[in-house]
């Protein structure tokens, strides 16, 4: 059948006008995110958070969400804070030396009213200035490793997690692993996700051997989640010390899974 010229047209103007395709596949998770990284420290800052902060831009670009990065506190102030589903907290430590009350005040709020925070590396490093961070965390910094590889494994309750979803019950991989003050098993709202095998590694290095730095032992959490029934979420992974453990497919699609799970209402 012979169609007409004026509906062919007519057919070739609806094609170039039709609406396109919602996102699929992994980037379709993140899509309309919005992700604010905080990177300001008030001890130890480590090189790479310029590096990292520049990684997870890229990462929300990949995944469909948009990032902004600040270290200034009028970023944390309530107006500013209600734009974003996530905050990230790139190795920002000890941060009751360079938030005021009131802008901690500001993130507890926020975080009360159903958002997410996740905390990579340092994040728990010296947060004791900041009571409601340190309870959310479970626990504070002892010591560390030096960067090496180790053993880790996936708590077996945690396989469907989609933050370690897929991965093998145990693996290697190269990291900076912290000691923690106290292990955050068992606490209320608290669910381990992943574990490092300190008898793969030298768990306190040198630097800390001589300043009374102590291992965790059999029982030492690198990934966890805590979901206060007063809040929103917490993730919190060991890895993110600098861009070599980043780079890696897991520890990537790891703190990507942690922004999206962290997201959810």
């Amino acid at each position: 059948m012979k169609i007409p010229p004026v509906l062919v047209i007519v057919l070739l103007l609806l094609a170039c006008c039709a609406p396109a395709h919602e996102p699929t596949g992994p980037n379709a998770r993140g899509t309309g995110l919005r992700v604010l990284v905080y990177s300001n420290t008030g001890f130890y800052r480590h090189p790479d958070i310029p590096g990292i902060n520049r990684w997870l831009v890229l990462l929300g670009h990949e995944n469909g969400f948009e990032v902004d990065v600040t270290e200034h506190a009028k970023d944390l102030k309530p107006e500013a804070l209600a734009r974003y589903d996530v905050l990230v907290l790139n190795n920002a430590n000890e941060l009751d030396k360079v938030l005021a009350e009131e802008s901690r005040k500001s993130v507890e709020a926020w975080f009360s009213k159903g958002h997410g925070i996740v905390g990579l590396h340092a994040a728990l490093v010296h947060q004791s200035g900041w009571p409601w961070l340190n309870a959310l965390g479970g626990c504070d910094f002892n010591s560390d490793s030096d960067f090496t590889k180790a053993r880790v494994l996936v708590d077996p309750a945690a396989r469907e997690h989609p933050s370690v979803h897929g991965q093998p019950p145990e693996f290697w991989i190269e990291a900076d692993w912290t000691n923690h003050d106290r292990s955050v098993t068992g606490l209320p709202g608290f669910r381990v996700l992943l574990r490092v095998d300190e008898s793969t590694y030298t768990p306190v290095r040198e630097y800390f051997q001589t300043r009374n730095g102590r291992a965790m032992g059999a029982d030492h959490p690198i990934a966890w989640t805590n979901e206060p029934a007063d809040g929103g979420r917490f993730f919190y992974t060991e890895f993110g010390h600098d861009l070599r453990s980043l780079a890696t497919p897991f520890v990537r699609r790891h703190v990507l899974e942690a922004i999206r799970w962290a997201a959810a209402k």
